[in-house]
């Protein structure tokens, strides 16, 4: 698995990796970023942008689950692929629950979705296309998305 790090990215072009802003420039950042939902027209939903602190705390928080998972996955037996499964499901929630900040324009069961509405009782399109929202934010390629 290649941890969350966008070293091989350097920001304005420097070859360095190391921003040099120029003299008297202000930049105006936003550290939550909102989309609409194409799995589910009418809703919105926002999520973290990536931050270093922010990424250094996922990679903790995946990490050993994530070695877990390669383990299982790499087994023949039947018990092992579905271990490995959950265990990516679990890495997958942790995503969620991890940058997503919320969702309007959805209500599930009559209620305001929630994060923890959504993981129990919500789409599963939406929910994936969050996931991948936020797993684009981290860097990650479309391969390591799919895992």
């Amino acid at each position: 698995m290649r941890f969350l790090s966008r070293s091989d990215r350097s920001p304005g072009g420097v070859a360095d990796g190391c921003y040099k802003p120029r003299t008297g420039e202000v930049v105006s950042y936003a550290s939550v970023v909102t989309a609409r939902s194409k799995s589910l027209p009418g809703a919105t939903f926002s999520i973290n942008r990536i931050s270093f602190d922010r990424r250094m705390e996922l990679t903790r928080r995946v990490r050993e689950i994530s070695q877990r998972a390669e383990f299982f996955d790499a087994g023949t037996a039947l018990k092992d692929k579905i271990e490995a499964n959950i265990l990516a499901q679990e890495i997958e929630a942790m995503y969620l629950r991890w940058a997503l900040v919320g969702i309007e324009g959805l209500m599930i069961d009559g209620e305001p979705a929630t994060i923890d509405k959504l993981l129990e009782k919500g789409p599963d399109e939406l929910t994936k296309e969050i996931v991948c929202a936020i797993k684009a934010q981290c860097g990650l390629s479309e391969t390591e998305r799919k895992n």
